[in-house]
């Protein structure tokens, strides 16, 4: 059986922790950010995890991470 390829745009996006976990980015950070609050700002640097029912998508496109 041949080698799977890992998905290279989710592996840009997507960090594994310690644990296992998924580590991801917010989306709406890139422009248009005047008409955004400061706090919705502020909270959208900090980094999230991927929900459970979309870590085994995630998994099997990042099978080597």
């Amino acid at each position: 059986m041949p080698k799977m390829k890992t998905h290279k745009g989710a592996a840009k996006r997507f960090r594994i922790t310690g644990t296992g976990k998924l580590k991801r980015g917010h989306a709406f950070r890139s422009h248009i950010l005047t008409k955004k609050s400061r706090k919705t700002k502020r909270g959208l640097r900090r980094t999230a995890y991927v929900s459970s029912t979309q870590e085994k998508i995630m998994k099997r496109l990042l099978p080597y991470l």
